[in-house]
């Protein structure tokens, strides 16, 4: 007698391919048996101790968040139903080149500090970790020794290794500096990474220049890992930064993954087939890239990150002692209204397209919801001064959406052939971006049966054997004999993001099932106490693989 056995399921099963109707037999923690209608016609159907009836349903291998935001949240919140309810089995994290390993005193607390907005400061977590391998051993205990609620990758975040190695300066690294980078990486990689990650909108991660970021990548591609950059720019100049990217990690020897590969911004509006066309010609000639973007228009980042680079050199303190003095304050604000600042991808600030989504201090309450040029209306004053207030007065934690994109350019860049899903969830705040909770029932239900899009077996391979394959794993994304059994079970006529900007926290609808390494997490649409996630590692010397 098997674990469980799913019966009448349309299986949708990764590949892209058409779908089946099978029953398939799950036991300790993988597929031992799939038995489609055809062949079992006359026969015995499969048994097993307890049977799930999947009539009208799909079922699809769990899908994979390629930029998730849960560094803390996997540790902090054992129900984590914001990705489980989407059927989300596996996210990959350390993204943007912030994260907490690997990290020394010092730049833990910079750190914590950097990404209070992202994350929360963390006092409500023991941070018993240094290193990367300390930190997936760590989402390996999870509650309890349990685990957690989905399995979790890491990238080593660029940013934080320069950190560690240099500080916030904004310099070219020693050769020493840079030696200790290659072995930060190093480890890291060694120590079950899948590869690395870059903020280069961010600080300190942006005052890498290409030359520093190639001898990185070249060590990641050595241990088999891939790069995952939030390039220089989504905004003015978003092409070439695409195209820097793609030279970068060629000469590197490195695959390429483009994070929330969007166009953004006035300039960029219609230009999504143009990105398309850069990449398919470097994949033609022989690149290895792949692309992950989220279902929505908006984008959800801190306050402060729209600050000019050099406003931003120092640290978090350095920052609040520029925005404290008068007159730095004001070529504070010339650069991102005049000039256009790094931070706001070289164009000029409109604080209209500036949603407050969350801040630190209760007090400062009323922001959320309000644009900058809302509350700077009400006041009378000037939305700089509205945001510089709030920026002092929250030290640095507010965090924000950005109404800059285009939907036709969401549209074009999802067809393409190597894309692939990522949330860039944030789960912080107030007002949170409702992709945190709806990334993959608005694919399923937006974009696959009311818009149509993606077909459902093509938006289904997106998901799940894609990303599976960027990460190396070899059991994982496709409805297979021997795989891991991470699945889920939706309804594709009802399938929806209950998010919405109004109510970001709503769960999606029409997703009753979502088994995590062979377990039931959700279970007729509701949580239970399964923590059957752990830390999936690259195996050393093996290339990128689930060393669980």
């Amino acid at each position: 007698m098997e674990d469980l056995v799913i019966r009448d399921a349309d299986v949708v099963d990764g590949t892209g391919g058409p779908s089946y109707r099978a029953d398939v037999v799950v036991d300790g923690g993988r597929i031992v048996s799939i038995v489609q209608e055809a062949a079992a016609a006359g026969c015995q159907r499969p048994r097993a101790t307890r049977e799930l009836d999947a009539e009208g349903l799909v079922l699809s291998p769990g899908f994979v968040d390629m930029h998730a935001h849960s560094d803390l949240a996997l540790l902090r919140d054992p129900d984590h139903s914001a990705k489980v309810a989407q059927g989300v089995t596996l996210e990959v994290i350390g993204q943007d080149g912030l994260s907490y390993a690997p990290v020394d005193d010092r730049t833990l607390a910079e750190v914590r500090r950097a990404i209070t907005g992202w994350n929360g400061h963390g006092d409500d977590i023991d941070f018993t970790w240094r290193s990367v391998g300390e930190y997936l051993d760590r989402l390996d205990h999870g509650f309890d020794g349990e685990g957690i609620a989905v399995n979790a990758a890491y990238l080593i975040p660029q940013g934080t290794v320069r950190m560690l190695a240099m500080g916030w300066e904004d310099r070219e690294p020693t050769p020493e500096e840079l030696d200790r980078m290659r072995q930060l990486v190093a480890d890291g990689m060694r120590e079950g990474a899948v590869g690395m990650s870059s903020g280069l909108t961010y600080t300190p991660g942006m005052y890498a220049r290409d030359a520093e970021l190639t001898e990185l990548c070249r060590v990641v591609g050595e241990h088999g890992g891939y790069y995952c950059p939030h390039h220089r720019s989504y905004g003015a100049g978003a092409l070439q930064a695409y195209e820097e990217m793609v030279a970068l990690t060629r000469e590197a020897g490195c695959p390429l993954h483009l994070a929330h590969a969007t166009m953004n911004f006035g300039v960029n509006k219609g230009r999504g087939a143009e990105l398309l066309s850069l990449l398919d010609d470097a994949l033609d000639d022989g690149a290895d890239i792949t692309l992950d973007t989220y279902p929505y228009t908006p984008g959800c980042t801190t306050l402060v990150a729209m600050l000019p680079s050099w406003a931003s050199e120092g640290g978090p303190e350095a920052i609040l002692a520029r925005l404290e003095d008068e007159d730095t304050a004001e070529r504070i604000r010339h650069h991102m209204e005049v000039v256009g600042a790094d931070g706001c991808h070289g164009v000029p600030i409109e604080w209209d397209t500036i949603e407050i989504s969350g801040v630190t201090d209760p007090a400062l309450a009323p922001y959320v919801g309000r644009t900058v040029q809302q509350s700077a209306d009400e006041r009378g004053e000037a939305p700089w001064t509205t945001a510089r207030r709030l920026l002092l007065a929250d030290r640095l934690g507010s965090t924000i959406l950005q109404h800059v994109g285009h939907e036709e350019n969401v549209r074009t860049i999802m067809r393409h052939r190597v894309h692939t899903g990522g949330s860039d969830g944030i789960l912080r705040g107030a007002k949170p971006h409702p992709r945190a909770y709806g990334t993959f029932a608005q694919y399923l239900g937006r974009y696959v049966r009311e818009l149509g899009v993606l077909s459902l077996q093509e938006c289904v391979a997106h998901l799940t054997s894609r990303p599976a394959a960027r990460l190396g794993l070899t059991d994982r994304g496709l409805v297979r004999e021997g795989y891991r059994a991470d699945l889920v079970l939706f309804d594709p006529d009802t399938v929806a993001a209950g998010s919405t900007f109004a109510s970001p926290r709503t769960l999606p609808v029409g997703i009753p099932y979502v088994l995590v390494d062979g377990r039931l997490a959700i279970e007729d649409g509701r949580r239970t106490d399964v923590l059957a996630g752990r830390a999936v590692r690259r195996a050393q010397d093996k290339g990128p693989s689930d060393d669980r």
